[in-house]
């Protein structure tokens, strides 16, 4: 997801990716599920091992905002403590709810070592390489949402590449339509990539074109090019340009574009979770 137009709120940017009617009967991936609660928020204390102290008004100013439009998204994570509860994950949304005078949070009980259980559990499942891919993809969309991981700690955690984390998690954008085409073998893997790299506003009509012609994924990537084209102007990015984004996303740990006119321009960089934003804003207050 880019961040240029962030001040819709983060809740239009970071829509709920994990749809269950997609995932065949009895997936793994979301065995065990818990139930979620609806807690006052003055019961949930703060994770006394959360390395991030800055939680001022003005970082959580985006998240506020897509609270006070969408409510909370993705439940915080918390295990009992008495009558209480002890933050395990979600402090962002926790302290964003409170200053925009939410009462109660959605929020999931599980021990601490119960949650170690299921990183051990879905990271076993991907392992086992019998996940279709939108299964791996909410397996790693899990992992990110749960344990406040990175999808470069993802990678670490099991063995895979940035990029194959990056290309599956963006499966997850694709309409429910192509997802459920996806799993049911209607359509290849590197299919679904291809048009989950397309416009969104382009991706249906694309995949409806793809099933009805029944194109080759040379076809597909060949289409997916002519509109890459239109799109572009047929404009060949600069050397430098390109450069300098590698040097950002080597930085920043995740996709960055540059588009400039002249001697100004924006530059947009993508985030898949509310934490890995939070992770890269840390790593800009660290360079202030």
């Amino acid at each position: 997801m880019a961040s240029g137009g962030l001040g819709r709120g983060l809740g239009s940017l970071i829509p709920s990716k994990i749809k269950k009617e997609v995932l065949p009967a009895g997936s793994q991936v979301l065995v065990g599920e818990s139930a979620i609660l609806d807690v006052e928020v003055g019961k949930i204390k703060p994770n006394p091992h959360q390395p991030r102290r800055d939680f001022s008004h003005e970082a959580l100013e985006e998240l506020i905002l897509s609270i006070k439009e969408h409510g909370i998204l993705q439940p915080l994570i918390a295990s009992r403590d008495g009558d209480r509860f002890q933050l395990i994950a979600g402090e962002r949304r926790l302290r964003a709810a409170e200053m925009a005078g939410l009462t109660t949070v959605p929020l999931i009980v599980r021990q601490a070592e119960e949650q170690q259980q299921l990183e051990l559990a879905l990271v076993e499942n991907i392992q086992r390489r019998n996940l279709n891919p939108i299964e791996e993809a909410v397996s790693y969309q899990r992992l990110i949402d749960e344990f406040n991981l990175t999808q470069e700690a993802v990678a670490k955690r099991v063995g895979k590449s940035r990029t194959v984390i990056t290309n599956n998690l963006r499966l997850l954008a694709l309409p429910t339509e192509i997802q459920k085409a996806l799993v049911d073998g209607k359509i290849s893997y590197s299919t679904a990539r291809v048009i989950a790299g397309l416009p969104a506003e382009k991706r249906l009509d694309f995949f409806h074109a793809a099933i009805k012609n029944d194109l080759t994924v040379r076809a597909v990537e060949g289409e997916a090019k002519k509109v890459a084209v239109r799109r572009h102007f047929r404009k060949v990015k600069d050397p430098e340009l390109q450069a300098q984004e590698e040097a950002l996303q080597q930085a920043l740990g995740t996709k960055v574009s540059i588009k400039k006119t002249g001697s100004s321009g924006s530059i947009t960089i993508e985030f898949y979770s509310d934490e890995e934003l939070a992770g890269l804003l840390a790593k800009f207050e660290r360079a202030d």
